[in-house]
Order: structure tokens, then C-alpha cells, then sequence
């Protein structure tokens, strides 16, 4: 499984139920990236999609502790757990999946990923969601470092971190 996020120089994700910063390159790479795949997010996080839809040409599965929480065109788990027997039953290959968010799926579902691609944002925004500090946690390392890009005055750059045990 994969982790897929833009974070600031803090790591933060969100404030107040929104993304810090829309960066059409970044929104590009996502959609690229996750296009026919699997995304796992959050139900806070799929209240922020637009007209609260599921991302178009991917399988969505929306984990929410409501169990009788129900989006039209997704799926809906209550628990890793459950997730994970879906995972199981279904044979879903891992590498086709990307938790998208937000900050409590992304800290569960940690310990399950080898891959985080990471947007970073050259800047520190007012925030109250963040993402793990992969720079300091000692099972990741950064093993690609894209060129800085701009977009306005935004500096920022795709990175892709790698669980040091799945480094080949």
C-alpha cells in the first residue's frame, strides 16, 4: 500500500477541513497516479470532495466508524480491520492501493505501507492536520527528490519515501 499526500514544512495537511494549498501540477500527479487504482480516505476527507462524490475512475472505499454512513458509487468499511479482510477476500493487490487521507487513516495505516509519495510545499501554513514527519521517523528514507517547482509563489517539489526494510 501507498501513501499519497502534500504536506508543508511541517508536515501539515489540512486546516479546518480543507487542504492547505491547490497546486494543479500536484492535483495532475495525484490524478495520474491514482487513476484504475484503489483509494482508502477518511469520511471527513470525502466531505471535502466536490459535491461530496467519490474520485471518478477509481475504486473508492471510504472507512467510517457510522454504520450507516453510505455514499452512492463507494464503498464503505468501518474498520482496518474490515478493510483488510475486504483487501483479503477480494485478492486486491496492495501496490494498486493509496491511502489519500486524512491525518488518522494516514497514521493507521503507517505501519501497512512501504511507499509515501509526498508533495512538499516549500512553506508553513496556519494548520490542525498533519501527516507523520517521515524525515524523522528511522524506518523511512526519501529515495527520489523531484525538481522545485513553482506554481505562483508556491515552491514545491514530489518526493517518494521508501520503508527502509522494502528498499531494494
Amino acid at each position: 500500500m501507498k501513501l499519497i499526500a502534500a504536506v508543508d514544512k511541517n508536515w501539515a495537511i489540512g486546516f479546518k477541513g480543507k487542504l492547505l494549498a491547490s497546486i494543479r501540477a500536484d492535483q495532475m500527479n495525484f490524478k495520474k497516479l491514482t487513476l484504475g487504482n484503489v483509494v482508502v480516505l477518511g469520511r471527513k476527507t470525502m466531505d471535502t470532495f466536490p459535491n461530496q462524490r467519490p474520485l471518478p475512475q477509481r475504486r473508492n472505499i471510504i472507512l467510517s466508524r457510522n454504520p450507516n454512513y453510505k455514499v452512492k458509487d463507494a464503498e464503505v468499511v468501518h474498520s482496518k480491520e474490515e478493510l483488510l479482510a475486504l483487501i483479503k477476500r477480494e485478492k486486491i493487490d496492495t501496490d494498486s492501493i493509496f491511502i489519500i487521507g486524512g491525518e488518522s487513516l494516514y497514521r493507521e495505516f503507517l505501519p501497512l505501507c512501504d511507499t509515501a509519495i509526498i508533495t512538499k510545499i516549500n512553506y508553513a501554513y496556519e494548520a490542525d492536520a498533519y501527516f507523520p514527519n517521515l524525515d524523522e521517523d528511522e524506518e523511512w528514507e526519501c529515495v527520489e527528490e523531484g525538481e522545485e517547482q513553482t506554481c505562483f509563489d508556491m515552491e514545491f517539489c514530489f518526493t517518494t519515501y521508501k520503508r527502509k526494510n522494502d528498499i531494494k
